[in-house]
Protein backbone atom coordinates (compact mmCIF):
# COMPACT_ATOMS: atom_id res chain seq x y z
CA UNK A 1 0.00 0.00 0.00
CA UNK A 2 1.43 3.35 -1.04
CA UNK A 3 2.00 5.95 1.61
CA UNK A 4 1.13 9.59 1.09
CA UNK A 5 3.98 12.02 1.38
CA UNK A 6 3.32 15.20 3.33
CA UNK A 7 5.32 18.19 2.09
CA UNK A 8 6.47 20.43 4.88
CA UNK A 9 8.06 23.82 4.72
CA UNK A 10 11.84 23.71 5.07
CA UNK A 11 13.03 24.56 8.55
CA UNK A 12 15.70 27.28 8.59
CA UNK A 13 18.95 26.26 10.24
CA UNK A 14 18.52 29.21 12.59
CA UNK A 15 15.59 31.37 13.62
CA UNK A 16 15.47 34.64 11.77
CA UNK A 17 14.42 37.88 13.35
CA UNK A 18 11.45 39.78 11.95
CA UNK A 19 13.87 42.41 10.62
CA UNK A 20 15.81 39.77 8.67
CA UNK A 21 12.60 38.31 7.23
CA UNK A 22 11.40 41.75 6.14
CA UNK A 23 14.76 42.60 4.56
CA UNK A 24 14.74 39.34 2.60
CA UNK A 25 11.18 40.00 1.47
CA UNK A 26 12.00 43.50 0.26
CA UNK A 27 15.13 42.20 -1.45
CA UNK A 28 12.91 39.90 -3.51
CA UNK A 29 11.25 43.08 -4.82
CA UNK A 30 14.49 44.68 -5.96
CA UNK A 31 13.10 45.01 -9.50
CA UNK A 32 10.42 47.37 -8.17
CA UNK A 33 10.86 51.12 -7.81
CA UNK A 34 12.40 52.67 -4.70
CA UNK A 35 9.06 54.38 -4.13
CA UNK A 36 7.24 51.02 -4.01
CA UNK A 37 9.79 49.45 -1.68
CA UNK A 38 9.67 52.44 0.65
CA UNK A 39 5.88 52.21 0.85
CA UNK A 40 6.04 48.48 1.55
CA UNK A 41 8.50 49.00 4.38
CA UNK A 42 6.44 51.81 5.88
CA UNK A 43 3.25 49.72 5.83
CA UNK A 44 4.97 46.70 7.38
CA UNK A 45 6.67 48.71 10.12
CA UNK A 46 3.39 50.40 10.96
CA UNK A 47 1.78 46.98 11.35
CA UNK A 48 4.61 45.80 13.60
CA UNK A 49 4.01 48.76 15.88
CA UNK A 50 0.36 47.75 16.15
CA UNK A 51 0.98 44.08 17.01
CA UNK A 52 3.90 44.73 19.41
CA UNK A 53 5.07 42.80 21.42
CA UNK A 54 3.91 39.98 19.14
CA UNK A 55 6.23 38.79 16.42
CA UNK A 56 5.16 38.27 12.82
CA UNK A 57 4.99 34.51 13.26
CA UNK A 58 2.63 34.80 16.23
CA UNK A 59 -0.01 36.85 14.43
CA UNK A 60 -3.48 35.37 13.90
CA UNK A 61 -6.16 36.42 11.44
CA UNK A 62 -8.00 38.22 14.23
CA UNK A 63 -4.98 40.52 14.68
CA UNK A 64 -5.09 41.44 10.99
CA UNK A 65 -8.83 42.10 11.14
CA UNK A 66 -8.35 44.25 14.25
CA UNK A 67 -5.61 46.21 12.49
CA UNK A 68 -7.85 46.79 9.46
CA UNK A 69 -10.58 48.20 11.68
CA UNK A 70 -8.05 50.36 13.56
CA UNK A 71 -6.89 51.91 10.28
CA UNK A 72 -10.43 52.64 9.13
CA UNK A 73 -11.65 54.06 12.45
CA UNK A 74 -8.51 56.00 13.43
CA UNK A 75 -8.06 53.94 16.58
CA UNK A 76 -4.40 53.29 15.82
CA UNK A 77 -3.21 56.91 15.79
CA UNK A 78 -3.14 59.26 18.77
CA UNK A 79 -4.85 62.00 16.74
CA UNK A 80 -7.56 59.58 15.61
CA UNK A 81 -6.86 60.05 11.91
CA UNK A 82 -8.88 57.63 9.79
CA UNK A 83 -7.53 56.17 6.57
CA UNK A 84 -9.67 55.96 3.47
CA UNK A 85 -10.66 52.52 2.22
CA UNK A 86 -8.13 52.84 -0.59
CA UNK A 87 -5.26 53.79 1.74
CA UNK A 88 -6.12 51.02 4.20
CA UNK A 89 -6.23 48.53 1.34
CA UNK A 90 -2.74 49.58 0.24
CA UNK A 91 -1.38 49.04 3.77
CA UNK A 92 -3.04 45.64 4.06
CA UNK A 93 -1.89 44.58 0.59
CA UNK A 94 1.74 45.09 1.67
CA UNK A 95 1.23 42.90 4.74
CA UNK A 96 -0.58 40.27 2.68
CA UNK A 97 2.31 40.14 0.21
CA UNK A 98 4.82 39.69 3.04
CA UNK A 99 2.92 36.80 4.63
CA UNK A 100 2.19 35.13 1.30
CA UNK A 101 5.89 35.20 0.41
CA UNK A 102 7.27 34.21 3.82
CA UNK A 103 4.78 31.35 4.36
CA UNK A 104 5.35 29.83 0.92
CA UNK A 105 6.34 26.15 1.38
CA UNK A 106 9.51 26.74 -0.61
CA UNK A 107 10.55 29.57 1.72
CA UNK A 108 9.04 28.65 5.08
CA UNK A 109 10.17 31.66 7.10
CA UNK A 110 6.74 32.06 8.70
CA UNK A 111 4.51 29.17 9.82
CA UNK A 112 1.25 30.33 8.23
CA UNK A 113 -0.50 33.14 6.37
CA UNK A 114 -3.03 34.87 8.67
CA UNK A 115 -4.12 37.28 5.94
CA UNK A 116 -5.86 34.59 3.86
CA UNK A 117 -9.39 35.07 5.33
CA UNK A 118 -9.12 38.87 5.44
CA UNK A 119 -11.17 40.89 2.98
CA UNK A 120 -9.69 44.18 1.84
CA UNK A 121 -11.88 47.26 2.40
CA UNK A 122 -14.24 47.98 -0.45
CA UNK A 123 -12.89 50.82 -2.55
CA UNK A 124 -15.38 53.22 -4.03
CA UNK A 125 -14.39 54.29 -7.51
CA UNK A 126 -13.96 58.06 -7.43
CA UNK A 127 -11.76 58.56 -10.49
CA UNK A 128 -14.72 60.15 -12.25
CA UNK A 129 -14.30 63.22 -10.03
CA UNK A 130 -10.53 63.44 -10.18
CA UNK A 131 -9.82 65.07 -13.47
CA UNK A 132 -9.16 68.59 -14.68
CA UNK A 133 -11.28 70.33 -17.28
CA UNK A 134 -9.49 71.78 -20.32
CA UNK A 135 -9.85 75.26 -18.85
CA UNK A 136 -8.42 74.15 -15.50
CA UNK A 137 -5.55 72.30 -17.16
CA UNK A 138 -4.66 75.32 -19.28
CA UNK A 139 -4.71 77.62 -16.22
CA UNK A 140 -2.50 75.22 -14.27
CA UNK A 141 -0.01 74.83 -17.14
CA UNK A 142 0.16 78.62 -17.51
CA UNK A 143 0.90 78.95 -13.79
CA UNK A 144 3.68 76.35 -14.12
CA UNK A 145 5.06 78.25 -17.13
CA UNK A 146 5.26 81.41 -15.02
CA UNK A 147 7.37 79.49 -12.49
CA UNK A 148 9.94 78.12 -14.94
CA UNK A 149 10.37 76.27 -18.22
CA UNK A 150 11.27 73.14 -16.27
CA UNK A 151 8.05 73.18 -14.27
CA UNK A 152 6.04 73.85 -17.41
CA UNK A 153 7.60 70.84 -19.12
CA UNK A 154 7.02 68.79 -16.00
CA UNK A 155 3.29 69.56 -16.17
CA UNK A 156 3.15 68.86 -19.91
CA UNK A 157 4.84 65.49 -19.44
CA UNK A 158 2.33 64.48 -16.78
CA UNK A 159 -0.66 65.65 -18.82
CA UNK A 160 0.34 64.38 -22.28
CA UNK A 161 1.96 61.05 -21.38
CA UNK A 162 0.03 60.08 -18.22
CA UNK A 163 3.23 59.09 -16.42
CA UNK A 164 3.15 58.30 -12.71
CA UNK A 165 5.10 60.90 -10.72
CA UNK A 166 7.57 58.22 -9.57
CA UNK A 167 8.23 57.37 -13.23
CA UNK A 168 8.62 61.05 -14.11
CA UNK A 169 11.36 61.77 -11.56
CA UNK A 170 13.31 58.65 -12.64
CA UNK A 171 13.14 59.59 -16.30
CA UNK A 172 16.57 59.87 -17.96
CA UNK A 173 17.58 61.50 -21.23
CA UNK A 174 18.62 58.20 -22.78
CA UNK A 175 15.10 56.83 -22.17
CA UNK A 176 13.98 58.69 -25.30
CA UNK A 177 14.38 56.52 -28.40
CA UNK A 178 13.74 57.18 -32.07
CA UNK A 179 11.45 54.75 -33.89
CA UNK A 180 12.96 52.44 -36.51
CA UNK A 181 11.65 54.50 -39.41
CA UNK A 182 12.63 57.73 -37.66
CA UNK A 183 9.10 59.06 -37.84
CA UNK A 184 8.43 59.31 -34.10
CA UNK A 185 9.99 59.41 -30.64
CA UNK A 186 9.17 56.86 -27.95
CA UNK A 187 9.81 56.99 -24.24
CA UNK A 188 10.96 53.80 -22.51
CA UNK A 189 9.46 53.76 -19.02
CA UNK A 190 11.78 51.48 -17.08
CA UNK A 191 10.70 49.74 -13.89
CA UNK A 192 7.17 51.07 -13.79
CA UNK A 193 4.59 49.81 -11.33
CA UNK A 194 5.15 46.13 -10.65
CA UNK A 195 8.69 46.38 -12.03
CA UNK A 196 7.35 46.34 -15.61
CA UNK A 197 8.63 48.44 -18.48
CA UNK A 198 6.59 49.93 -21.32
CA UNK A 199 6.92 52.25 -24.32
CA UNK A 200 5.03 55.53 -24.50
CA UNK A 201 4.83 57.57 -27.70
CA UNK A 202 5.95 61.20 -27.34
CA UNK A 203 3.74 63.63 -29.30
CA UNK A 204 5.70 65.71 -31.82
CA UNK A 205 4.81 69.03 -30.20
CA UNK A 206 5.95 67.75 -26.81
CA UNK A 207 9.22 66.47 -28.29
CA UNK A 208 9.94 69.95 -29.71
CA UNK A 209 9.48 71.48 -26.24
CA UNK A 210 11.68 68.76 -24.69
CA UNK A 211 14.49 69.43 -27.19
CA UNK A 212 14.34 73.18 -26.57
CA UNK A 213 14.48 72.61 -22.83
CA UNK A 214 17.46 70.27 -23.19
CA UNK A 215 19.34 72.76 -25.33
CA UNK A 216 18.71 75.46 -22.74
CA UNK A 217 20.04 73.13 -20.05
CA UNK A 218 23.23 72.52 -21.99
CA UNK A 219 23.80 76.27 -22.27
CA UNK A 220 23.49 76.65 -18.51
CA UNK A 221 26.81 75.59 -16.90
CA UNK A 222 25.34 76.04 -13.44
CA UNK A 223 23.04 73.01 -13.75
CA UNK A 224 24.09 69.93 -11.74
CA UNK A 225 25.47 66.91 -13.57
CA UNK A 226 22.53 64.52 -13.58
CA UNK A 227 21.27 62.40 -16.46
CA UNK A 228 17.70 62.66 -15.21
CA UNK A 229 15.36 64.96 -17.11
CA UNK A 230 13.96 66.25 -13.81
CA UNK A 231 16.56 65.79 -11.03
CA UNK A 232 14.05 66.42 -8.24
CA UNK A 233 12.05 64.31 -5.76
CA UNK A 234 8.39 63.29 -5.74
CA UNK A 235 7.75 65.66 -2.84
CA UNK A 236 9.28 68.55 -4.77
CA UNK A 237 6.89 67.85 -7.62
CA UNK A 238 4.00 67.94 -5.15
CA UNK A 239 5.14 71.30 -3.79
CA UNK A 240 5.52 72.72 -7.31
CA UNK A 241 1.95 71.76 -8.18
CA UNK A 242 0.56 73.09 -4.90
CA UNK A 243 2.20 76.46 -5.56
CA UNK A 244 0.86 76.56 -9.13
CA UNK A 245 -2.62 75.57 -7.99
CA UNK A 246 -2.71 78.36 -5.42
CA UNK A 247 -1.38 80.96 -7.85
CA UNK A 248 -4.19 80.29 -10.34
CA UNK A 249 -6.85 79.94 -7.61
CA UNK A 250 -7.68 76.36 -8.54
CA UNK A 251 -9.87 74.79 -5.88
CA UNK A 252 -9.31 71.18 -6.95
CA UNK A 253 -6.50 69.32 -5.24
CA UNK A 254 -4.78 68.59 -8.59
CA UNK A 255 -2.07 66.15 -7.46
CA UNK A 256 0.28 64.54 -10.02
CA UNK A 257 -2.14 61.62 -10.23
CA UNK A 258 -4.92 63.99 -11.28
CA UNK A 259 -2.85 64.71 -14.41
CA UNK A 260 -2.81 60.96 -15.08
CA UNK A 261 -6.60 60.74 -14.72
CA UNK A 262 -6.98 63.78 -16.96
CA UNK A 263 -4.67 62.31 -19.60
CA UNK A 264 -6.63 59.05 -19.72
CA UNK A 265 -9.98 60.85 -19.79
CA UNK A 266 -8.99 63.20 -22.62
CA UNK A 267 -7.48 60.34 -24.63
CA UNK A 268 -10.68 58.26 -24.43
CA UNK A 269 -12.87 61.31 -25.02
CA UNK A 270 -11.05 62.09 -28.27
CA UNK A 271 -11.10 58.60 -29.75
CA UNK A 272 -8.29 56.53 -28.22
CA UNK A 273 -9.17 52.87 -27.63
CA UNK A 274 -9.15 51.27 -24.19
CA UNK A 275 -6.22 49.10 -25.29
CA UNK A 276 -4.20 52.15 -26.35
CA UNK A 277 -4.79 53.90 -23.02
CA UNK A 278 -4.05 50.68 -21.11
CA UNK A 279 -0.70 50.31 -22.88
CA UNK A 280 0.22 53.97 -22.42
CA UNK A 281 -0.63 54.06 -18.72
CA UNK A 282 0.86 50.63 -17.99
CA UNK A 283 -2.25 49.02 -16.54
CA UNK A 284 -1.85 45.26 -16.08
CA UNK A 285 -5.60 44.70 -16.08
CA UNK A 286 -7.83 46.49 -18.58
CA UNK A 287 -10.60 46.72 -15.97
CA UNK A 288 -8.47 49.40 -14.30
CA UNK A 289 -8.56 51.41 -17.52
CA UNK A 290 -12.30 50.87 -17.86
CA UNK A 291 -12.86 52.97 -14.74
CA UNK A 292 -12.17 56.06 -16.83
CA UNK A 293 -15.17 55.24 -19.00
CA UNK A 294 -17.40 56.43 -16.13
CA UNK A 295 -15.94 59.91 -16.49
CA UNK A 296 -16.08 59.85 -20.28
CA UNK A 297 -19.73 58.81 -20.27
CA UNK A 298 -20.50 61.66 -17.85
CA UNK A 299 -18.84 64.19 -20.14
CA UNK A 300 -20.35 62.88 -23.36
CA UNK A 301 -23.92 63.46 -24.38
CA UNK A 302 -26.30 62.04 -21.76
CA UNK A 303 -29.96 61.07 -21.79
CA UNK A 304 -31.30 64.58 -20.93
CA UNK A 305 -29.34 65.99 -23.90
CA UNK A 306 -31.19 63.70 -26.32
CA UNK A 307 -34.53 64.74 -24.83
CA UNK A 308 -33.55 68.40 -25.17
CA UNK A 309 -32.58 67.83 -28.82
CA UNK A 310 -35.97 66.25 -29.58
CA UNK A 311 -37.71 69.28 -28.08
CA UNK A 312 -35.28 71.85 -29.46
CA UNK A 313 -37.70 73.33 -32.00
CA UNK A 314 -40.51 73.59 -29.46
CA UNK A 315 -38.31 75.11 -26.78
CA UNK A 316 -36.88 77.71 -29.16
CA UNK A 317 -40.35 78.73 -30.32
CA UNK A 318 -41.51 79.10 -26.72
CA UNK A 319 -38.52 81.23 -25.81
CA UNK A 320 -39.19 83.58 -28.74
CA UNK A 321 -42.70 84.33 -27.53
Amino acid sequence: MSQSVVCQAPIPSFEMTDEQIINLFLASYRDRSEYTIRNYRFAIERFRQFIYPKRLGDVQWTDIEDYKNALLTGRFTSEGRKLSSASAAVHLASIRSLYKWASDPNIGLLPHNPTTPIRLPRIHISDRNRYLTMNELEKLLAALKSQSNRNHLLGLMLALTGLRVSELVRLQWNDFQEAVMGSSIWLIVRRGKGGKSRDVKVPDILWEIILKYRNDQRLNPGEPSDNRVFPISVRQVDRILVKARKSCSLTKKATPHWFRHTSATLALLHGASLQQVQQSLGHTDITTTQRYLHTVEQIKKSAPDYVADSLKGFLESVEKK
